[in-house]
């Protein structure tokens, strides 16, 4: 952990290059610090991965944004930060604001003329059952 899934409606995909999200939001994970100036995600646990929706329904469709003389061609993006407790309501601001703004960056451009709503949510949490099998962690240690 820390994981960063984005789900989003598949039409963005022809817009935009979701790989290039995923690595400015990993470097952007990457770069965060803690009050004592320590990285707030180790190297080898952090994890982007962007899913395009097989099937959605976004508002109404589309009628909206055709009345309003657009495609009507609705995009939608949830963004969810899964982390491990333990970190300060501020780095949780913090890094909250910082993922913000690398998505507002990403996406203000596609926004200029495609009705797009993005999401981020943070979630934090003691975990009931957990198994970390990787080979990953040791290249960063």
């Amino acid at each position: 952990m820390p994981h960063l899934v984005i789900l989003y409606t598949p039409n963005l995909d022809a817009r935009c290059d979701m790989g290039q999200l995923c690595r400015d939001l990993a470097d952007t994970m990457l770069e965060q610090r803690d009050e004592q100036g320590k990285a707030v995600f180790p190297t080898g646990g952090t994890r982007v991965l962007a899913y395009p929706a097989a099937h959605s329904a976004i508002a109404d469709g589309g009628a909206a944004g055709q009345a309003a003389g657009g495609s009507g061609d609705y995009g939608f993006v949830y963004l969810n930060l899964r982390m491990g407790p333990g970190r300060s309501s501020q780095v949780h601001q913090a890094v909250g604001e910082a993922l913000t703004q690398v998505a507002k960056t990403f996406f203000d451009p596609l926004m200029a003329d495609q009705a797009i709503g993005v999401t981020l949510q943070i979630d934090e949490g003691t975990e009931v059952f957990g198994v970390k099998h990787s080979s990953l962690h040791p290249l960063f240690s």
